[in-house]
């Protein structure tokens, strides 16, 4: 009997010294915060739990999501036996142990065995296939988490045999959730501290839709306020060793640097541009939205001027899907170093912006009947496709013949510049111009 007491002991004192986020890790699936694409009532996840099926799943998502939560979760709910092995460390002979084991315990005890494999991406091909007769006759349950594409990173026969699930970043409300649990939670803080405003706000800016980072700086913040109740800004900036950035992403900040920010681009000044990225970047920006106008300012600032700024951007905003932020704050720094050396060009947006406005004002006409389609029956009674010249059977690849209707025939929308690439475009444009409308 003093044995287990000691042994209870033991583990309450074990208990006491985990990391805050360790000792935070929800129990059950309700007490899982965000995901609730996942969680939701129905949903595969779900049903897999409460119907204790045997599985395999891939769990692909951004650092501090709940992948290592949710596995767990799933283990205890499910009543398996739960082992974790990491890609970084683990080798074929270490799966090969955990199998063996795992069909013991299935055939002396009737235990089944869940195996976790953080960061499945970095196991070799070798090792995922290690991992394939154990997936296929279902002698362990297998979840693999990966925060990069499964796609390109995990074989294609594991992949087909896994259920995958996306988790998603953490909105800052699902932040401020956990955050507060933890806080009052018997197994966190206890109730010992309270939080000020401009703390929590900046905990959730810092976080950056990780969950397990910022529990990491709550810890942190609580150590450095000592015996004082409330933990304070200053308490969070001297812990993270980042001052808190004024900055308000649904408010005047948000619109006044995402502002200036475009306008440096656009004024060529690539030491502002960095400099308001910084700032978002750090405030706690949602990098899709950096990216987004990115790939706009690449057509509507720089356009034609050169065409590869907007390879360069939408290859950004890739990026930020694909590998997320710290990261991918090189990625659109490249971006935005490009877009701001670039010569400049609004030809394209003023070209669309007049070809709509004829539109709205009604100035559409009839399309003339050469172009029209003549692919069905009857088309060539009506008229539809006669005298269509086929560009490709003339030198060149050009014909003169009319596209626009009759009342926007010789209308131009496209006024090249002569800066950077655009000139080129310009000396091409009056060249067809003169092929299609000769005098």
């Amino acid at each position: 009997m003093s044995e287990t007491l000691f042994d209870d002991a033991g583990a309450e004192a074990q208990r006491g010294q985990e990391p805050l986020a360790v000792r935070m890790r929800p129990r059950t699936l309700d007490e899982v915060v965000g995901q609730r694409h996942l969680l939701g009532q129905g949903s595969p996840l779900r049903r897999l739990v409460e119907d204790d099926a045997p599985m395999s799943l891939l769990l692909w998502g951004p650092p501090g999501t709940g992948k290592t939560t949710l596995a767990t979760v799933v283990s205890k709910a499910t009543k398996r036996r739960f082992v974790e092995l990491s890609a970084v460390t683990a080798g074929v002979k270490d799966i090969r142990s955990v199998v063996d084991n795992a069909r013991r315990e299935l055939g002396m005890r009737g235990t089944r065995t869940l195996l976790f494999v953080d960061e499945v991406h970095r196991f070799s091909k070798t090792q995922q296939d290690a991992l394939l007769p154990s997936v296929e006759n279902r002698w362990v349950s297998f979840i693999g988490a990966t925060t990069e594409n499964p796609f390109f990173s995990v074989i294609s026969p594991l992949l087909s045999r896994s259920l995958m699930l996306t988790l998603e970043s953490h909105t800052d409300d699902d932040i401020r959730a956990v955050v507060d649990r933890a806080l009052t939670d018997g197994r966190g803080l206890r109730g010992r501290y309270t939080l000020s405003s401009e703390a929590a706000e900046h905990l959730v800016r810092l976080a950056g839709g990780d969950a397990r980072r910022s529990l990491t700086y709550l810890e942190a913040a609580a150590l450095v306020a000592g015996g004082r109740e409330e933990i304070a800004l200053a308490d969070v900036e001297r812990a993270v060793d980042r001052n808190a950035v004024r900055y308000d992403r649904s408010g005047d900040q948000h619109y006044d640097v995402t502002s200036a920010f475009i306008k440096s681009m656009r004024g060529s000044d690539v030491d502002a541009a960095l400099h308001y990225l910084a700032r978002m970047v750090e405030a706690g920006e949602d990098p899709r939205f950096i990216a987004r106008r990115l790939v706009v300012h690449a057509s509507e600032d720089v356009g034609m001027a050169d065409p590869s700024a907007l390879q360069v951007a939408v290859a950004a905003a890739q990026a930020v899907e694909l590998i997320g932020l710290p990261e991918a704050r090189i990625n659109l720094a490249q971006a935005v170093i490009h877009i701001a050396l670039a010569p400049k060009s609004n030809a394209v947006v003023r070209a669309i912006d007049a070809a709509s406005a004829d539109v709205r004002a009604g100035k559409t006409g009839a399309v003339p009947p050469h172009l029209r389609d003549g692919h069905y029956k009857g088309a060539k009674e009506l008229g539809h496709a006669q005298d269509y010249l086929y560009p490709h059977d003339h030198p060149g690849g050009v014909v003169a013949q009319q596209h626009a209707p009759d009342s926007l025939d010789g209308t131009q929308y496209y006024h090249p510049t002569t800066h950077g690439a655009e000139r080129r475009f310009g000396e091409v444009l009056e060249r067809i111009k003169g092929v299609l409308r000769p005098l």
